[in-house]
Formats: C-alpha cells, sequence, structure tokens
C-alpha cells in the first residue's frame, strides 16, 4: 500500500498558502518533495514538517529558527529536537509578552485620546 502524496497544488490547498510561498519553503529548504518530471509531491514526512513550519509561523518564529529546529530532528533526534524547542519556546513567550504590554499600552492610549474627543463633542 503506498503513502498518499498531495500534488503541489492540493498542497497548497490543504495548507491555504500561496504557490510562492510553497516555493519559498523549498527554497530555503524548509520542504523537499519528490519531483517526478516537473512535478512535486508531498509525502507525509513534508505535511508533518509544513504542519511544524506554519504552527512556528503562528507562534511567531522566524523561518530560520524552524529551518535550524527541523534540522535538529534530522540530525540529533527527538530529544534534542525538543529541548531546543523549549529555549525557543521560552525566548518566544519573552517576545509575546512584551508585545502584549505594549499593545495594551496602546490600547489604552488610543481609547483614553477616544474618550477624551468624545467628551468634547458633549
Amino acid at each position: 500500500m503506498s503513502e498518499k502524496r498531495l500534488t503541489f497544488k492540493e498542497m497548497c490547498a490543504q495548507f491555504d498558502v500561496t504557490p510562492r510561498t510553497l516555493r519559498y519553503y523549498e527554497y530555503i529548504e524548509l520542504l523537499t518533495p519528490e519531483k517526478e518530471g516537473r512535478s512535486r509531491f508531498y509525502g507525509p514526512k513534508e505535511l508533518a514538517r509544513m504542519t511544524l513550519i506554519l504552527r512556528g509561523r503562528r507562534f511567531g518564529f522566524a523561518l530560520e529558527d524552524i529551518r535550524q529546529w527541523l534540522l535538529i530532528y534530522e540530525n540529533e533526534g527527538t530529544e534534542a529536537q525538543m529541548r531546543e524547542w523549549i529555549t525557543l519556546a521560552d525566548k518566544q513567550l519573552v517576545e509575546l509578552a512584551d508585545q502584549k504590554k505594549q499593545l495594551e499600552e496602546t490600547i489604552t492610549e488610543l481609547q483614553n485620546l477616544r474618550d477624551g474627543t468624545a467628551k468634547t463633542l458633549d
């Protein structure tokens, strides 16, 4: 029984990414699909990697951090990858907390300015 493989177009549709994004991920070696002539096919490994890439992007990780993290798995295995994940996650949690604080301050400032302006109109 052969593994399910997605075509380039199916991969774009399944992960809701543009062809340009998918090609870029290949260019920077995040993904390495099987090639048959000019066609590209993505097996279970590539689908799993794409899931991790998009999850990493959602959490705000740089593509280079994601690439390095995926390379650790290939070169050193699961435990090393999990340890690196914890390190990266700790750094990102600090960054996101800082962004959240800045955003909350901006919202408060905008709300105060809006309320002050509204009072002048009453």
